[in-house]
């Protein structure tokens, strides 16, 4: 079944916890402006349906449809998350061979340490351990057939949406007016 139209572009941030995945989305839409969807994984997962991520949760299914729905209303979207790629994988490739127009992925890789004093920053510093953050890491989690752009830690915020925008042809399409 196919979703969007040539037009839209799709981007899928993914990495572990504090690896900046929501930074650069809000990034990316303050940037393009109107008609640019984020579907946050942590948005449809602890605050929609407000459960554990697991195999086969909910939040999977409905973060694709999301997606789609987003994408066939004529908006360019940003799917983002930790989104394991054992759990999230066979959804993302559907989704992004399903999509007519160009699909664009990017792993954010921050080693651990930098996760912690990334995370030290957030409001959520005193709710999420390093115990927490630990259990949840995963290095190098990347989606099988190298779809993925590997960003380093290195790249600041900036610049990593720099490259998207360009990357994704974003840089060179209107906003939509809604």
């Amino acid at each position: 079944m196919t979703v969007g139209t040539e037009e839209t572009r799709l981007i899928v941030l993914r990495g572990n916890s504090a690896s900046g995945k929501s930074s650069v989305a809000a990034g990316l839409r303050e940037r393009f402006g109107r008609g640019l969807a984020i579907v946050a994984q942590d948005n449809i997962r602890r605050i929609v349906l407000r459960e554990r991520d697991r195999p086969d949760a909910a939040n999977i299914g409905l973060i694709d449809l999301t997606a789609r729905y987003a994408l066939d209303a004529g908006f360019h979207v940003v799917v983002e998350g930790i989104l394991y790629a054992d759990r999230y994988g066979e959804m993302l490739a559907a989704l992004n061979a399903d999509h007519r127009g160009s699909t664009h992925a990017y792993y954010l890789d921050v080693p651990f340490d930098e996760t912690l004093t990334r995370h030290a920053t957030k409001p959520i510093a005193d709710e999420v351990t390093e115990t927490q953050l630990r259990d949840w890491y995963r290095p190098h989690d990347l989606l099988p057939g190298g779809m993925e752009t590997v960003i380093g830690a290195d790249s600041t915020l900036t610049r990593t949406v720099d490259r998207i925008m360009l990357d994704s042809g974003l840089a060179h399409l209107p906003a939509l007016d809604r």
